[in-house]
């Protein structure tokens, strides 16, 4: 402890209004975190620290600030963030408690910087909405009407309006001409609560299209809540536009991100912006995941734009960095652009690029430190020492995985909380770790063998290699060692949220500008 400094509410709060980078961040899992945290922390949870935190905080010398809520996993992280390499790291003074207690504004519930923006969007743009009722009726009227769903496309398929199609945030002004022809056709965006209903409507308006537009109020949460059903498993989508349509949908877009004080780079510019050794530049490809994969610009991050202004924490977790949007279209990038402009970032979009240019292939891989030497065993030794006593096996993957599917008899665990998942598990002769791919196992492993003297095992490619040998599963909350605190679950989430769950976090949604003005720290500027 007596290498780690310490920062305090004044200190984060004076640099965030002098706009100087930051990165504040949460190291509880994402369930403590979501109950209360200030509006700009980072959850980058200590379980996950080393495969995430290159990436989200990728300049070494960012003035980084942990902390927790009294559990002592701030100091854990701020020794893990030194050995990682990282110079200017702190905890936060007092914790949390801290925090509050100098007069610091807590939020609840994830994405919260996205969330309240949204709001302020509604109430300094009116932005058009209709309820679950009126749509219904235009529905059943047979009206001139299409319904486009916001959210992601497995969002949209576990839950959505009946009749909608899937068009994500990013994807709405490139597709919506075709989707909606007719001038005349009124156009309905939707996502599971307000935020990207909003954000997508109030890109149509700023685009100028010629349709009505409107939100469905509320999402399908107010669908809901009016005694509505929802459709399950739908896969209308949209298929690609013609060149006039893209070229017109760029015109528009460029147009609004001018509005917003959108940067202009072209690759030299970007090259200077990554050269400069004082600033963070994160360079995301805000296209569909598949276009991604079929090839990018190399150095790119895969971040779909609808998602990317919605979970913008998630990925550019240093306040006041700047961004720069590719694409290969000029839409998507704008208008992504254009909404983080309004949040306080300092963004640009990369202009002047041919198709060679997204010559890298494939998925995006994480930045990560040197993985830890374990011994790693295959799936026939694990077969076998199962029916053993004295073998116990940690699973350490996201518990909604574990949950699905994992090797029967597995042990659900945080590595974070590794000394009380193994207070609850059997007496051990060796431990076998794994996770989905091994990689998150083999950095517990180290954590392990620090507590223990039995000898540790890491599963080679983890229950992915498990379940293509084609061996046997469980499925269920069958052994979990700890509490599954690792993820919040959204009172919008899957099919089965409770009426007050849903109501509550809509009356917490319509807080949220309240609390921005007491915090006083936004630097949101919405586009008159």
């Amino acid at each position: 402890m007596t290498s780690v400094t310490t920062r305090n509410y004044q200190d984060i709060r004076r640099a965030l209004l002098a706009h100087e980078e930051l990165a504040l961040v949460d190291v509880r899992e994402e369930d403590p975190f979501a109950q209360d945290h200030p509006l700009f922390a980072a959850n980058i949870p200590l379980s996950k620290l080393e495969i995430e935190v290159y990436d989200r905080v990728p300049r070494r010398d960012t003035a980084i600030t942990v902390y927790d809520n009294g559990e002592g996993l701030a100091v854990l992280a701020a020794e893990r963030l030194l050995a990682l390499g990282y110079s200017n790291v702190a905890v936060l003074d007092g914790g949390l408690a801290g925090w509050r207690a100098s007069g610091g504004e807590l939020f609840r519930d994830v994405n919260v910087p996205s969330k309240a923006f949204g709001e302020l969007v509604e109430n300094v743009r009116h932005t058009p909405s209709l309820g679950a009722e009126q749509v219904q009726a235009l529905l059943a009227g047979n009206a001139n009407v299409v319904v486009l769903d916001a959210r992601r496309f497995d969002e949209y398929q576990t839950m959505s309006i009946p009749g909608g199609i899937s068009v994500p945030g990013a994807e709405l002004v490139l597709r919506v001409a075709e989707l909606a022809p007719d001038p005349a056709t009124q156009v309905i965006v939707n996502c599971a609560g307000r935020t990207r209903s909003i954000i997508g409507t109030q890109s149509l308006v700023n685009a100028g299209i010629p349709n009505p537009v409107a939100a469905l109020r509320n999402g399908t949460i107010g669908w809901t809540l009016a005694g509505q059903q929802l459709a399950h498993g739908q896969s209308r989508t949209f298929a690609e536009v013609s060149a006039g349509t893209r070229a017109n949908a760029a015109r528009q877009a460029r147009s609004v991100a001018d509005r917003a004080g959108v940067l202009r780079l072209d690759r030299e510019g970007l090259a200077g912006w990554q050269a400069d050794a004082a600033r963070t530049t994160y360079l995301f490809d805000v296209r569909s995941p598949e276009q991604y994969s079929a090839g990018h610009l190399p150095g790119s991050r895969s971040v779909p734009g609808g998602q990317l202004v919605q979970e913008t924490d998630h990925v550019a977790s240093v306040r006041g960095a700047r961004i720069v949007l590719v694409d290969d279209d000029g839409v998507r990038a704008n208008m992504s652009a254009s909404w983080l402009a309004q949040m306080g970032w300092q963004v640009a979009v990369l202009d002047g690029l041919s198709a060679a240019d997204f010559s890298a292939p494939g998925e995006w891989q994480p930045t990560l430190p040197e993985v830890p030497e374990v011994e790693a065993i295959g799936v026939e030794q694990l077969d076998a020492w199962l029916p053993e006593a004295g073998t116990v096996l940690l699973d350490f993957t996201t518990s909604a995985n574990y949950v699905k599917r994992h090797i029967p008899g597995a042990h659900w665990a945080i590595r974070a909380q590794l000394p009380q998942a193994l207070e609850a598990v059997p007496q051990a002769q060796r431990y076998v770790l794994t996770c989905g791919s091994s990689l998150l196992a083999r950095f517990a492993a180290r954590d392990l063998q620090a507590l223990t003297q039995v000898p540790v095992y890491v599963l080679e490619g983890g229950t992915a290699r498990w379940i293509a040998a084609g061996l046997p599963l469980q499925s269920g909350e069958t052994h979990l060692a700890v509490p599954r605190s690792d993820r919040y679950r959204r009172p919008y989430e899957g099919t089965d949220a409770p009426r007050e769950a849903m109501q509550g976090y809509l009356d917490w949604e319509f807080g949220l500008i309240a609390q921005l003005e007491r915090d006083g720290t936004h630097g949101f500027a919405v586009l008159a």
